[in-house]
């Protein structure tokens, strides 16, 4: 066949696994829009996609995927290095030589009968110093069509591969989606990631997690840059002087409605604007100034969207309304969609997730409601139909980034918000973040694991020696970000959130910026530097003097308690932990005690 590339070892590449994949015919994407267009029309054909109501969601479509393939499989998704040490106590392991030969066996004739789509991708701006070029083959319409909202896809990836051949090797095939033929695996070594079995967007779109966190994260620290699982935003005061955070925060923790919030009417008057850079992934350099600067490498969101309304995120409800993919959610006879916590009311009747007929109200066998769309039901919709979206997306240098704030979903113990004493005791508190499972991840939810940086799943080496990477990275800092934990899910007795939340966070935001400029003190506590009550603006909230002092309140018998968990997790990585963390950890239990 005709390539339209002159790269020797994409086109050697892409031969040897249509050998192996056996596809009926191959189709490179170039990224115009009469192509992508022609899939669609032939994925709906096909059933892959659902065409919704073209008059009241313009360019939008449903897709479902099958009923256990709804998550991240985080048991099935693997780092493959020569030593299992590399990989670490975070990931499950698996020999290259073992990985590659149980994924062929699978991967063999999977694409018969079906197109090889290559979609060559960049995340980053197109040429940009902090980008990386990936080639995904797969074999799902739907990948395709999530890809080229996600990244920077077709003909100008091309065109750079022509003066550089380095790219990531990403294979993807549905295959049979059988559970039992699920693999995600990742060969940092290789540069390279394998994904069969799955059509679910965290498992297949290979620029996502899998590159930007897992890969990504590999070759930052060989070559000196972060790549974290952070959103970037930036807060605009009147006088047009722009300061930009990233923040890191597990999944469903609110990361995508924190990223564009709009000011609460209490500090409208203070004409604060948002610039939403990225709501999911940050790649960070030191520049030539010494600070640490960050790029998003995405172009779309793939959010979570139950809960998603005009409370919670007036702006993400405006830019889901065209060019939109939505997973596993509920179809509306009127050819709309619905999800729980949606805007208006509940619809009398639809389609659930599962493609069944649902009616509110309804059980299954042990006395549960049926749920119209899945819990983790998803939006896959372009950064540009964004009203928040940052004018600085296409920036090869990115934004520079003042603070640095981690959170996570704890009912007790966390404060609302603190300030490390510097960028050493700031990288024991992000290595010690827990936060309750929600249904983005596989397991139990309501338990509390520990997710350092939020990176747990999606760290690509050993998590050890990730920490060390962040110390040294400090220390390769002329003015590094000052480092915060939030916490906006602290509850009282009766498990009611003592924070509103949402838009009301920029109070919290303001505090940390103030502080990011010495513009306000704070009060020393074993913790951290914590805000004066009197020092967060609380015009226009009515919260009670109790309620704000719970949400600063420190319980020293549960952080000692809290000790136990963090030593437990520590000890996990013996002797790699760098010592800094354990001198942290016991610098901390002495001042508990006092």
């Amino acid at each position: 066949m005709k390539f339209p590339t002159h790269n020797k070892k994409l086109i050697d590449w892409v031969n040897k696994m249509a050998r192996l994949c056996q596809p009926d015919q191959i189709l490179w994407i170039d990224g115009s829009v009469e192509q992508k267009k022609k899939i669609e029309e032939e994925a709906i054909a096909g059933g892959e996609i659902i065409p919704l109501n073209q008059e009241k969601l313009p360019g939008c479509f449903l897709h479902r995927t099958a009923p256990d393939d709804v998550a991240r499989t985080e048991h099935l998704t693997y780092i493959c290095t020569k030593r299992k040490r590399d990989a670490g106590p975070n990931n499950t392991w698996m020999p290259p030589q073992s990985a590659y030969r149980k994924a062929r066996a699978i991967f063999k004739g999977a694409m018969r009968g079906r197109t090889m789509y290559v979609i060559p991708f960049s995340m980053g701006p197109v040429g940009s110093p902090f980008s990386k070029i990936g080639v995904e083959l797969t074999d799902s319409k739907y990948v395709v069509l999530n890809m080229l909202i996600m990244t920077r896809a077709g003909e100008a990836v091309l065109r750079q591969l022509e003066k550089d051949d380095d790219f990531t090797k990403c294979l993807h095939s549905k295959a049979d989606l059988d559970i039992n033929k699920r693999l995600i695996l990742h060969f940092p070594e290789d540069n390279a990631i394998w994904s069969v079995g799955s059509g679910y967007g965290g498992n297949v779109l290979l620029g996502k997690k899998c590159l930007s966190l897992r890969i990504a994260s590999f070759l930052g620290k060989q070559e000196g840059w972060l790549a974290e699982h952070m959103l970037i935003m930036g807060i605009e005061e009147p006088n047009g002087h722009i300061e930009y955070i990233a923040a890191a925060f597990p999944s469903a923790c609110g990361k995508t409605n924190l990223a564009m919030l709009i000011p609460p009417e209490g500090l409208k008057r203070k004409g604060y604007r948002i610039w939403t850079v990225g709501d999911d992934i940050a790649w960070m350099r030191i520049d030539s100034d010494g600070s640490l600067w960050a790029i998003n490498p995405e172009t779309g969101f793939f959010g979570v969207v139950p809960g998603t309304n005009l409370q919670s995120n007036p702006n993400m409800v405006e830019t889901i309304k065209k060019d939109t993919i939505y997973t596993n959610v509920l179809l509306e006879p009127d050819g709309t969609v619905w999800w729980e916590g949606a805007e208006g009311g509940v619809p009398s009747s639809g389609i659930d997730w599962q493609g069944r007929p649902w009616k509110p109200g309804m059980l299954d066998n042990e006395g549960r409601p049926i749920l119209g769309a899945h819990p983790n039901s998803r939006f896959t919709t372009p950064i540009s139909n964004c009203p928040s979206a940052s004018f600085r997306l296409e920036q090869h240098h990115g934004v520079p980034i003042s603070a640095i704030v981690f959170g996570g979903r704890r009912q007790r113990l966390v404060p609302l918000v603190y300030e490390s004493f510097n960028w050493q005791h700031g990288v024991f508190i992000g290595a010690t973040i827990a936060s309750e499972l929600t249904a983005a991840q596989f397991g139990k939810i309501g338990q509390v694991r520990r997710d350092p940086m939020a990176m747990l799943p999606f760290c690509g080496y050993n998590m050890a020696d990730y920490f060390r990477h962040w110390l040294e990275m400090g220390k390769s800092m002329q003015k590094p970000p000052k480092i915060f934990q939030v916490n906006w899910f602290r509850a009282d007795e009766k498990g009611g959130f003592l924070w509103p939340g949402f838009r009301e966070n920029l109070r919290i935001l303001e505090w940390i910026l103030q502080r990011c400029d010495n513009r306000v003190g704070a009060r020393e506590t074993p913790l951290g530097y914590l805000p004066e009550i009197a020092d967060i603006d609380m015009t226009g909230l009515a919260l009670a003097q109790e309620s704000l002092e719970k949400l600063f309140a420190i319980d020293k018998k549960g952080w000692l308690e809290e000790l136990k968990g963090i030593k437990a997790f520590f000890r996990q990585f013996k002797k790699d932990l760098p010592a800094e963390l354990w001198e942290e950890y016991e610098t901390l239990h002495r001042r508990l005690l006092k």
